[in-house]
């Protein structure tokens, strides 16, 4: 008789746990395209600059809307630094973005499920990889030496942004932000080297990935080349263009 309890409650858990999943996998998606998400991106992080940020539901409303599922219109992979909080820097709300942090914005296995999961089930258009300056990790990098505990990792997977950037920047002065740059670029190339199913959606044109880097000083983000990831900006403007520049296409 415990047996047979027990072997109902395992079927009863198993059978909560699929409906649970089938309703977080029923999203619609966002309903808008990779460079309309962008689009919004820019625009929410030109106000930011600007100091005119939208005024947010973030009452009962909207908090009980989320409760029947939720449709980021882009995932922002970025660092941990108290300084780089997404949500502000591209003036989004509740259920807006999806953000995967970790230090120095890094993609391992557990930050790519996180990605899969809001680009497969969510339907999120849009991987933004964001790298900033001053960035803690990196300069612990650059600087070498033994890292405690498991910061090592994190080192580790730095190390050859770093590497690179010391092949081609001989000023000193220079080289963090060569450093943090080719990172977060690394990044970015990573979500396809490493994930077949982020692969599989940006060859299908259902997901774009960009990159860019924050700037504490002024608030803007740089979209910058992602390499083989795909283009964070247009084709015709060079890169290193500033978010306000992206901007002004991206409204028009």
């Amino acid at each position: 008789m415990f047996r047979m309890k027990k072997a109902l409650a395992t079927v009863g858990i198993i059978a909560i746990l699929f409906a649970y999943s089938g309703m977080a996998f029923a999203s619609e998606g966002a309903g808008i395209s990779p460079d309309d998400a962008l689009a919004k991106l820019v625009s929410g992080n030109v106000r930011f600059v600007e100091g005119k940020q939208m005024q947010k539901d973030i009452g009962n409303n909207r908090r009980t809307e989320l409760t029947k599922g939720q449709h980021p219109f882009a995932v922002i992979l970025s660092c941990s630094d108290s300084r780089v909080p997404p949500e502000h820097i591209f003036d989004a709300g509740l259920g807006d973005i999806f953000v995967v942090r970790v230090a120095g914005n890094v993609a391992d296995s557990i930050e790519l499920g996180s990605v899969e999961y809001a680009v497969e089930h969510l339907g999120s258009p849009l991987i933004l990889v964001l790298g900033h300056q001053m960035c803690g990790a990196v300069k612990a990098t650059v600087a070498g030496g033994k890292p405690e505990g498991n910061i090592g990792s994190i080192v580790k997977k730095i190390a050859p942004a770093v590497k690179k950037a010391q092949t081609t920047v001989k000023d000193k002065d220079k080289l963090l932000d060569a450093a943090i740059l080719e990172n977060t670029k690394n990044t970015a190339a990573t979500l396809t080297q490493k994930s077949a199913i982020i692969k599989h959606l940006v060859k299908e044109k259902k997901v774009k990935i960009t990159a860019g880097v924050y700037n504490m000083a002024t608030g803007k983000v740089e979209l910058i080349e992602a390499g083989t990831a795909g283009k964070a900006a247009s084709s015709h403007e060079p890169a290193h263009e500033h978010a306000h520049a992206e901007h002004s296409q991206a409204g028009h």
